[in-house]
């Protein structure tokens, strides 16, 4: 007589011993935190002029400075990588890291919308849609994989939140 179990998480959490498995796991780490930084590297290139642009709008009074922005998102850029690479370890390449790069794409495609385009109000579609990307469907998903990477995630759900706020405030005003 056989029986039937349901086959357990536990060989998801095993660390990846010395040997092909470690490679592998060094070699997605890496490929994404290149992920992000060519979502950073576009955000860059398509705000050059952004310190300028931003000083030159008229901006509600909850604006940080601009010089903020760089740290901000440089934490957040590895804190995401670092959430998707704990998802990745415990459940391989499912749609929790597919919802991840398309939320990835939305997020390299505000900067140019915004700073190179001074399209603000499309800018404010466009990062709703982001921020709907961010906590309904990546965050939700990474949650029900690994918790941590959830909480990973809650600093960049709270700062696009704010983004959101900050730009409906900037079309409002501009």
């Amino acid at each position: 007589m056989t029986s039937t179990v349901a086959p357990s998480h536990a060989a998801h959490r095993a660390e990846p011993s010395a040997g092909p498995g470690r490679r592998r796991s060094v070699a997605v780490a890496i490929a994404l935190g290149v992920a992000v930084a060519v979502a950073a590297g576009l955000g860059g290139v398509a705000a050059s002029s952004a310190s300028a642009t931003y000083d030159a709008l008229e901006l509600p009074a909850y604006a940080p400075p601009s010089w903020l922005f760089g740290p901000v998102w440089t934490v957040l850029y590895v804190a995401m990588a670092v959430a998707a690479w704990l998802v990745w370890r415990r459940v391989g390449a499912d749609r929790a890291l597919l919802a991840w790069g398309v939320q990835l794409v939305f997020n390299a495609a505000w900067t140019p919308l915004f700073f190179a385009a001074d399209a603000y109000a499309l800018a404010l579609v466009e990062i709703v849609v982001l921020l709907a990307a961010v906590v309904v469907v990546t965050t939700v998903l990474f949650a029900r994989r690994r918790a941590v990477a959830a909480w990973l995630m809650v600093p960049y759900v709270a700062w696009v939140a704010f983004a959101t706020a900050l730009n409906a405030g900037i079309v409002v005003l501009n």
